[in-house]
């Protein structure tokens, strides 16, 4: 029995023993193989895969009006990168890739990105433009004394990355700029490198065919902005660049990289963060055979789109309306008569100019128009071509240009001392066109005896308001031009100046003496007195309210990518400052008679004049029109502007709006077109032929 267990445990043992020798014999020829019969194939597989991640960019939301009309759009582009994960690390081979790619745009007419701040041909020069920021950047990043040449730099990025003098002075400069831009660019694992920009299909193709060849490069597919309407609305949408270094330093915790765009003015940069959208990733792998699999490992966010409150055609027409105007100025076509001097006045030096209109119940902006204006398409392709017109057309004169608004302020002076109980509507002044206040002596534009309030709006008396303001006193009339928005800051999504108004502070500020007489003058929009056009049109639209101010706003709305989804909208804000609805029944009136004949009554008879003043009359609009005009000295005092206030229809306002025109006259001849524009009226003032408007009128300190 023992005997028969020992054989059975004996074959048990050996069969073991067998298993693990054929196991082990099995394991060592696969070894075998693996190591020395494929050995090769396994080393080249395990060096010649890798692993990269590329950031996939977010379209950037569109900008619409408000009738969701797209006036910016992003469209597909395709950006020739360098990828530093397959990017050579050995310096010639790296260098052959940045030749070779130059020559290949090159033969495409592609210009690539090379800000390097130094001249392209020897002998090397620092660029014009250079700042001091700049140059010590370069200085910086080279290791340099900051008493370098350009010489110097070009050389110590030749040495630094061993660029061959087999290549051409040209090739060795162009290979040392992309260096320098891959080196203040952050080129690294997580950042690739932007070579060129908006590349067309063929070129881009090109590039993919031959991305073999050059080790790194590549194309990544983004989007770029397209202005479609960009003329229209310009200094409200504003524009993108790409980010500076002083600026990524602050943006990259922000997700930013060095390559995206930003938006650098108008609703581009006040929105950014609603438009820029959140970038994706994708990780690519190239195997040792050459075969490329893509992953995508973080999807894209789109942007979202913004609606203004803009109407493209409205804003399209007044812009056309103004330019119209500055025009017929210039060119003669309009003129005033000036019969102290006997002679026509010259505006053939007028060429500026602004306007806004907003809806009254909400404060939402309909047009907003300053002139001259520019396209934005025609800005980024040549900045100093725009820059250098006449005009200053970056000049966004509707928020920022700062103008005393002459007559249009005696509204304010009225409904201040009629809420104060100073006045009433029946209460009158004298004016026998000469006034002496003090040792003061000062002018009326007419002598319009005994008149009351309305009369004096209607007319435009000063010395019914020089009379008035002395009872009224500063510190009331600075309080009611506060509540009114003038001098104040409306929080605008673009933002908009302050300004100021005539007082001791203002005066002091300036360096000037403060005398008794600017009392008179603050009350009739003189002095030192500087608002925004935008301040006035808020100033009619708080008479238009009987004392309730709106806050102005652009943004309508924020949807998604496709505006399919509401995101967001405004919520209008609207308070009363004034609480005394009956002292503005008075002005209004009077503003009433002011519009209802915006046509001087005395000119030279002939068909050509009398079709003319007929077309710039407001007396065909089918509801009545309050305004109020005023034309002031320029601050400049050499020359006058035009300026003037209104709401339609005058008993049920829809519309507010404000127009001044620089250095020249009758900025009331718009409003019926501007009216009949955005009423959807027909148009009273159609493109002239030969023709000469001669108003007689006495040129005095304020004929408005």
């Amino acid at each position: 029995m023992k005997n028969s267990r020992l054989v059975s445990n004996i074959i048990r043992g050996t069969v073991a023993v067998l298993l693990i020798v054929g196991f082990a014999v099995f394991f060592g020829v696969r070894l075998m193989k693996i190591q020395i019969v494929d050995g090769s194939l396994y080393l080249n597989m395990s060096r010649g895969e890798t692993t990269a991640t590329q950031t996939v960019k977010a379209p950037r939301g569109e900008i619409a009006d408000r009738n969701g009309v797209s006036l910016v759009k992003s469209v597909a582009s395709y950006d020739v990168i360098i990828e530093y994960s397959f990017f050579p690390s050995d310096h010639a081979e790296g260098n052959r890739v940045i030749i070779e790619l130059a020559r290949l745009l090159e033969e495409d007419g592609v210009e690539w990105i090379d800000s390097t701040p130094i001249s392209m041909e020897a002998p090397y020069e620092f660029s014009e433009d250079a700042g001091d920021s700049e140059l010590s950047r370069l200085f910086d990043r080279l290791r340099l004394n900051d008493y370098a040449t350009a010489e110097n730099c070009i050389d110590r990025l030749i040495e630094e990355y061993e660029i061959s003098s087999v290549y051409t002075p040209r090739e060795r400069r162009i290979i040392a700029g992309v260096r320098y831009m891959m080196l203040i660019g952050d080129f690294s694992q997580k950042i690739d490198y932007v070579y060129a920009r908006d590349v067309s299909m063929k070129t881009a193709a090109k590039v993919k065919e031959l991305g073999g060849s050059l080790p790194g490069a590549d194309i990544s597919q983004g989007s770029k902005r397209v202005y479609e309407y960009g003329d229209i609305f310009p200094h409200g949408i504003g524009y993108v660049g790409p980010i500076y270094k002083e600026e990524y330093e602050a943006l990259s915790g922000e997700g930013y990289l060095i390559s995206d765009t930003l938006g650098k003015s108008g609703i581009e940069k006040a929105l950014e963060s609603e438009l820029r959208g959140e970038n994706g990733e994708k990780r690519i792998t190239v195997s040792y055979n050459g075969q490329v699999s893509e992953t995508v490992t973080s999807q894209v966010k789109p942007g979202n789109t913004v609606r203004l409150t803009i109407d493209k055609d409205i804003q399209s027409g007044v812009q056309e309306i103004l330019s119209r105007h500055i025009e017929y100025l210039r060119t003669g076509v309009l003129t005033k008569y000036d019969s102290s001097t006997k002679e026509y006045l010259d505006f053939s030096e007028c060429c500026a100019g602004a306007a806004v209109v907003m809806e009254v119940d909400t404060g939402a902006i309909l047009a907003m128009v300053s002139s001259p204006g520019y396209d934005i398409n025609e800005l980024l392709e040549s900045y100093s071509s725009v820059v250098e017109r006449e005009g200053q057309p970056l000049y966004n004169r509707a928020t920022d240009g700062l103008y005393r608004p002459g007559s249009v302020m005696k509204t304010v002076t009225a409904i201040a001392s009629l809420a104060e109980g100073i006045i009433t509507s029946e209460d009158t002044f004298y004016c026998a066109r000469r006034y002496s206040f003090l040792d003061i002596i000062v002018n009326c534009t007419g002598s319009h005896g005994s008149i009351n309030v309305v009369t004096a709006i209607e007319k435009s008396c000063n010395i019914f308001f020089y009379q008035l303001v002395q009872q009224l006193g500063l510190d009331k009339l600075l309080w009611y031009q506060h509540a009114m928005g003038l001098g104040e800051e409306l929080e605008l999504e673009i933002g908009t100046a302050t300004g100021y108004l005539a007082c001791p502070d203002t005066f002091l500020e300036l360096g000037m003496d403060w005398t008794v007489g600017q009392l008179l003058q603050a009350a009739i929009g003189q002095s030192e007195v500087g608002v925004t056009p935008l301040q006035m049109c808020l100033l009619a639209n708080t008479i238009a309210t009987r004392g309730e101010r709106v806050s102005p706003y652009l943004v309508d709305s924020v949807w998604d990518f496709n505006q399919e989804n509401l995101i967001s909208s405004a919520e209008p804000s609207r308070e009363t400052v004034i609480d005394s609805p009956d002292a503005f029944e008075p002005v209004i009136d009077g503003m009433v008679l002011a519009g209802k004949n915006t046509t001087s009554q005395t000119y030279s008879p002939g068909d050509t004049e009398g079709e003319l003043l007929a077309g710039f009359s407001t007396d065909a609009l089918p509801m009545e029109v309050a305004i109020k005009t005023g034309t002031p000295q320029a601050s400049n005092k050499a020359t006058q502007n035009s300026t003037v206030v209104g709401f339609y229809p005058a008993d049920d306002p829809v519309i507010s709006f404000a127009i001044v025109v620089e250095g020249g006259e009758y900025a009331k001849y718009m409003v019926r077109d501007i009216v009949s524009l955005c009423m959807g009226y027909e148009s009273g003032v159609e493109e002239l032929s030969n023709g000469r408007l001669k108003s007689v009128c006495v040129v005095g300190e304020d004929s408005g």
